[in-house]
């Protein structure tokens, strides 16, 4: 059994929409060259500059908690590999967009390189930002939906807190928890916290 087939009957995958882009975009093309064979494995991999590409089953956990829909609008911090970048790409289709926040140079590059396969850039619907992921994407707000795949320092910055719509949803790791942040006023969020998870730290800007 496939990774992806395996991640649907423990019940991580759910919706149609997320398990199609589990099935279409190769986690193989996101990892470097000499570690390609170990894609299915349900574990964190390294891809180098000490950051590494998440475990599928946390990233299938957060997919479900985000809800990405078609047309929309999504900001992805800590892109790393440009795996999330590109499963997202693939949901919210050509009339959505997904801006992939990237502190390293050298994964900004690392990302861009692996999503070409899929065309997602040249046609708009990705785009990698070199930028300080903790202070959110001014340019491009507001969004309806933020991922983050480092875990913050014990807070929400609260800058992905302005740049989201409300309705919209940001699911970010915190110390070793996940967390659901719905915004439901201008200022008034539902909070849910998931324990028992591990991220590599999200690096700010000085």
């Amino acid at each position: 059994m496939n990774l992806t087939d395996s991640l649907i009957k423990e019940g991580w995958l759910k919706t149609p929409e997320i398990i199609s882009a589990f099935k279409k975009i190769k986690r193989a093309d996101f990892l470097p060259e000499e570690i390609r064979n170990l894609a299915e494995l349900n574990e964190a991999l390294p891809i180098g500059k000490g950051q590494t590409i998440s475990q599928p089953l946390v990233v299938a956990f957060m997919m479900e908690l985000l809800e990405p829909k078609k047309g929309e609008k999504i900001l992805d911090v800590g892109s790393g590999s440009g795996w999330t970048a590109a499963l997202l790409a693939e949901i919210v289709g050509e009339k959505g967009k997904v801006i992939a926040l990237e502190l390293v140079p050298d994964l900004v590059e690392f990302g861009k390189k692996n999503i070409e396969k899929y065309g997602f850039e040249k046609n708009g619907i990705a785009e990698f930002v070199c930028a300080d992921g903790s202070k959110g994407y001014e340019r491009e707000a507001p969004f309806d939906r933020i991922l983050a795949s480092a875990t913050a320092p014990a807070r929400i910055p609260s800058a992905w807190k302005k740049q989201l719509k409300v309705g919209g949803r940001i699911v970010a790791p915190m110390d070793s928890s996940i967390w659901l942040l719905i915004k439901k006023g201008e200022n008034e969020f539902e909070q849910k916290e998931y324990p028992g998870f591990v991220f590599v730290p999200l690096i700010e800007g000085q």
